[in-house]
């Protein structure tokens, strides 16, 4: 929120790139003083006692950690799209990215609307890095090692689709999961494939709107 009411609303009348390009230097700075911090080797952080074990499954075997993982990441994500596109919060919310003087008009503090949602955009990404952390392990780069395959996501879903994004970032990572079972060497390149596929039947992506 700080950072928001500092720096990134200073770039809202400006192109996206701008603000891409900002918060971007920022999490260098901050991802370079915590390696220079605590190094690069990263901690581990344990599954909590409940969670462990796992089911053996036809194809594979699945930690029930890990699958506490998907339910409580799908019970968000459909949180999170429902207020955006079900409530008069959302509404606003939406109105105000695309006529922020109109809405402003009508006494709703537009400002204050971008800084929280900001801010609970950011709760959400501590939220996906705290699931995570038993999984990767706790390190300065575990957000950069990642942010690649959430950019696919997003682009293959559509910009500015929430739904797009939810449904796709749940099937690439069914698809993933299952090329790491049967094809480990395409793994890290499945979704990359699928996204110029994607591209170059739908250019705005499954879920997005052609301007």
């Amino acid at each position: 929120v700080i950072l928001e009411r500092l720096l990134i609303s200073r770039l809202y009348k400006l192109d996206h790139l701008y603000g891409l390009l900002l918060t971007f230097g920022l999490a260098l700075i901050i991802q370079g003083l915590f390696r220079n911090e605590y190094g690069v080797s990263g901690l581990p952080y344990a599954i909590p006692s409940e969670l462990s074990g796992g089911q053996r499954l036809p194809f594979m075997f699945l930690p029930n950690y890990r699958g506490w993982v998907v339910v409580a990441s799908l019970v968000v994500c459909i949180a999170t799209w429902l207020v955006i596109e079900k409530t008069k919060l959302g509404a606003y919310l939406r109105a105000a990215t695309e006529n922020p003087t109109l809405v402003q008009a009508f006494g709703v503090n537009v400002p204050l609307l971008l800084t929280l949602t900001y801010g609970f955009g950011v709760a959400l990404a501590a939220f996906a890095g705290v699931l995570a952390a038993p999984v990767y392990s706790v390190n300065p780069n575990m957000g950069a090692d990642i942010i690649i395959v959430v950019f696919a996501v997003v682009v293959i879903g559509g910009m500015g689709s929430i739904l797009g994004s939810i449904v796709t970032g749940f099937t690439l990572g069914l698809i993933e999961g299952l090329t790491k079972v049967f094809y480990p060497e395409a793994s890290s390149t499945v979704i990359f494939v699928i996204m110029v596929l994607v591209l170059l039947v739908k250019p705005a992506g499954l879920f997005g709107r052609t301007a």
